[in-house]
């Protein structure tokens, strides 16, 4: 069974954008393989589940395919299945322009029944 460093793979699959990346975020434990942490050199194998914080956004991939090398956009995408849940839908956020001063009492109950919903 093939396997391979989990900083090489995040860097060969495009989920980082350099292999030192990849590192540091294992190093600041950032990275997780089936829910236990990573060090750069643990290995991944097919079936392995990944999770791994890249920015502000947290991924979750089951490794495919085991890649040393980095490839293509639509080569690297063939190599892990993608199983993070999709955001929550946004709330919109009712504005008011600035310097309109105090709201009317007709606006707070609009701001009112737009809040408990």
């Amino acid at each position: 069974m093939e396997s391979t460093r989990v900083d090489r793979w995040l860097w060969a699959v495009r989920l980082t954008k350099t292999r030192p990346d990849a590192a540091a975020a294992c190093r600041a434990g950032h990275v997780r393989i089936n829910d236990r942490p990573a060090k750069p050199a643990s290995t991944v194998v097919p079936g392995d589940q990944v999770r791994a914080r890249v920015g502000d956004t947290t991924r979750i991939v089951e490794v495919v395919r085991v890649i040393q090398k980095r490839v293509g956009a639509a080569d690297a995408v063939t190599c892990f299945l993608d199983r993070t849940p999709k955001p929550p839908p946004e709330v919109p956020v009712a504005k008011r322009d600035r310097g309109a001063g105090r709201p009317t009492k007709r606006e707070r109950r609009e701001l009112d029944r737009f809040r408990t919903r």
